[in-house]
């Protein structure tokens, strides 16, 4: 055949391929989202910045990290002065360190047990953690789920920032104010965060290393100043309730991570046992978690007969972390480390977030997934310096919260899996992620979750609002929303899904 019996499209084809490569021309594409999601693309390929972070990544394409990095990424991420601020609830609930110990250890646990199941999914699918929700939520009700998700790694990484932000202010004797330190916090997790998911998984490999040794001699430091021997200061079924209460708290931030979990997974191989990723991630999260926590408990414990402790407690986290280290000079080093602590949570939190607001609509995967961690990182600088002096409120309501929504999210993900789709992957559509015609219409899912929440408002305990069945638990009240949560959620879910597979078929 002459080229000139060539169709037009090859004649233009074979005539490009025999252009030289210097003089062939690149047209840049017009918009603005267009134009940026080219220069994504650039960075794609020379920093790995993942313009294409939403699709399915399949078995063949696949790039899978050292598997202990399952356990690294969460320990370098929870073991953080978050963490240790949280120890501090127990106290502050009226409870002993003999209750509070055992009670953080259990809590952490449980919570940590959720994420690890949901963890389990990411190898098997290869579709993050939204994604995969819309096989049991469906495509459109799954917005709310990834709405919420956003909400939370905002909140996750307000907390953590604060945190940073008060070590800071204490290492510079008060000449960095405390939003000054905010932003440098902040800033610094954008830019392993802004990468991708190599950026994160290059810093949560190893930092937790630091973190580690850090917290031992503070350990060293403190904890012989524990007080074991102190009675709680609440008595009854008041006591009753604010067991509840904490253990709420300290289930929650372990079982949070659970709605984002397998957006950092989806590189390891299919056939990767579920066993070892179930234990390297519910371990990854308990024993970092209970470092940081335990050693705010046993701190804790100690301001009511330590006055000095007392007086720098109230001047914020960086300033009784100052008077706990010995020699000064050397407790402003290590505060310096513990800022950087507050970065693999940031870099988890600005990442996940950033998926899941492109997760929210269709309209929202055309947004570049590096204009949506520029937005996330300009949240969180507003919520960290707008709460910056408000920091055991924040964690107390924050971390409670999300604890409430993520059990009903995983009792429905949980019996969707192994009672309608008998825990076969081959009963999945996985190439239908996107396509809501595909998915079930969410009519079950969506229903759940709201009876879910029913349990959640009459079983809370926060600053603003005690629910009905909660006042009845002690002067206080005693949170039971998780455990009302998971009744309302399973109750509902499964005749509801009978329901719409009858009738929906899908």
């Amino acid at each position: 055949m002459e080229a000139g019996d060539l169709e037009p499209e090859k004649v233009t084809e074979t005539a490009l391929k025999e252009v030289p490569v210097e003089e062939k021309t690149v047209i840049k594409p017009s918009g603005f989202f267009a134009r940026f999601r080219y220069y994504e693309e650039l960075l794609d390929k020379k920093l790995g910045v993942e313009s294409h972070s939403l699709d399915r990544v399949h078995p063949e394409d696949r790039n899978p990290p050292n598997p202990l990095v399952m356990a690294f990424m969460w320990a370098s991420a929870t073991m953080n002065l978050s963490c240790f601020s949280t120890g501090f609830l127990g106290n502050e609930f009226g409870l002993s360190l003999s209750q509070t110990i055992p009670i953080t250890i259990f809590a952490t646990l449980l919570g940590s047990a959720v994420t690890g199941w949901c963890a389990t999914m990411g190898p098997e699918t290869g579709l993050r953690q939204v994604a995969i929700s819309r096989y049991s939520f469906g495509f459109y009700p799954s917005s709310i789920i990834a709405a919420l998700n956003v909400v939370e790694q905002l909140g996750w990484s307000s907390v953590s920032c604060i945190t940073g932000g008060l070590a800071l202010s204490a290492v510079s004797d008060g000449r960095v104010s405390i939003a000054v330190g905010v932003i440098i916090v902040a800033v610094v997790s954008l830019l392993f965060s802004f990468i991708g998911l190599r950026g994160v998984l290059a810093y949560e490999k190893y930092a937790w290393i630091i973190f580690f040794i850090v917290f031992i001699i503070i350990y060293g430091e403190a904890a012989h100043r524990a007080d074991l021997k102190a009675p709680p200061t609440v008595t009854g079924m008041t006591q009753s309730g604010q067991v509840l209460s904490l253990i709420s708290v300290v289930y929650g931030s372990s079982a949070s991570w659970s709605s984002i979990v397998s957006d950092f997974y989806v590189h390891y191989p299919v056939n990767t046992p579920k066993i070892k990723i179930f234990l390297y991630t519910c371990l990854g999260i308990t024993i970092p978690t209970c470092i940081g926590m335990l050693l705010g408990c046993a701190v804790s414990s100690a301001l009511a007969t330590n006055p000095e402790w007392s007086d720098a407690y109230d001047d914020g986290i960086g300033e009784l972390l100052q008077v706990i280290i010995y020699p000064r000079g050397f407790a402003k080093f290590l505060l310096v480390l513990l800022v950087l602590s507050g970065i693999g949570v940031n870099c988890i939190a600005i990442y996940a977030g950033a998926l899941s607001a492109q997760l929210f609509a269709k309209p929202f995967q055309a947004v570049p997934r590096t204009i949506w961690t520029l937005l996330v990182f300009g949240c969180i600088l507003v919520i960290g310096i707008a709460g910056r002096d408000h920091l055991l409120d924040v964690l107390e309501n924050f971390l409670s919260l999300l604890g409430y929504w993520n059990t009903s999210f995983f009792v429905i993900l949980f019996i969707e899996h192994y009672l309608f789709r008998r825990g076969n992957l081959s009963n999945y559509d996985l190439d239908a992620w996107n396509t809501p015609a595909k998915l079930p219409i969410g009519i079950a899912g969506l229903t759940a979750f709201l009876c879910g929440m029913a349990g959640w408002v009459v079983g809370m305990v926060e600053t603003y609002y005690v629910g009905v069945i909660a006042k009845m638990i002690g002067d206080d009240g005693g949170d039971v929303a998780n455990e009302l949560a998971l009744v309302f959620t399973a109750v509902s879910y499964v005749p509801l899904r009978k329901l719409e597979l009858k009738y929906v078929g899908r």
